[in-house]
């Protein structure tokens, strides 16, 4: 089987069993989802959502976020992981935002990437989900479950191989959707440890289940 068919494959299949795949972090607009992913980062959805609420209902925008104090902030975000970092990220992000973007969160992964706390990844959800552009987040489930499937070769071993190897076989037009087919595939089925093999419809494409197959 050729990649090029082994892609077809896994995008017909998750066409037919996850068509409406999206993010499960709650948000109402641009600012609440970069806070969001923001906060995520080394962090389950399910404890960012539970954590937002209070934070937006304390700083529901750029400019209140901005005049903020990250002890502050702390106080709402510590349930969850690193929140001194990201208390103080997410203020100074505000506050660039005023400063160098006119309080508008821009587009493009390069201005992105300048903010504090926003690496590539994050970059990349954010203008694939507001945007719906051709960019791929690559976090550890979308790498382990590329790696399993096959989609990428086994030199691909750094988060920026995995996304050019996935955006480069994915159409353009998939590439934020398969963002999250990938996520949730990983988040759900083909857990790290104990991943469910015999509940997933890919296991018969699936590079990891042929050799634990043969291992067997």
């Amino acid at each position: 089987m050729t990649r090029n068919e082994k892609y077809q494959q896994v995008i017909d299949y998750f066409l037919t069993h996850a068509p409406a795949a999206e993010t499960e972090l709650l948000y109402d607009n641009p600012y609440q989802l970069l806070v969001a992913v923001v906060l995520s980062a080394q962090c389950t959805d399910k404890r960012v959502n539970l954590t937002t609420p209070a934070l937006f209902a304390a700083f529901p925008d750029i400019p209140s976020l901005a005049t903020a104090t990250p002890e502050a902030v702390f106080q709402l975000i510590k349930s969850i992981s690193y929140p001194n970092n990201k208390a103080k990220h997410l203020v100074a992000l505000a506050q660039k935002l005023i400063r160098d973007f006119e309080g508008i969160i821009p587009m493009t992964v390069e201005e992105l990437v300048q903010l504090p706390g926003v690496g590539r990844k994050t970059a990349n959800v954010i203008t694939s989900v507001i945007d719906r552009q051709p960019n791929m987040a690559v976090d550890t489930h979308v790498f382990r479950v590329s790696h399993r499937l096959g989609l990428v070769p086994t030199t691909a071993t750094t988060p920026l191989a995995v996304e050019k190897w996935l955006t480069k076989y994915f159409p353009e037009v998939l590439v934020h959707k398969a963002h999250h087919w990938l996520i949730l595939h990983g988040r759900y089925t083909c857990l790290a440890r104990s991943p469910r093999c015999q509940e997933c419809g890919l296991q018969m494409l699936c590079r990891y289940y042929a050799k634990e197959k043969k291992r067997k």
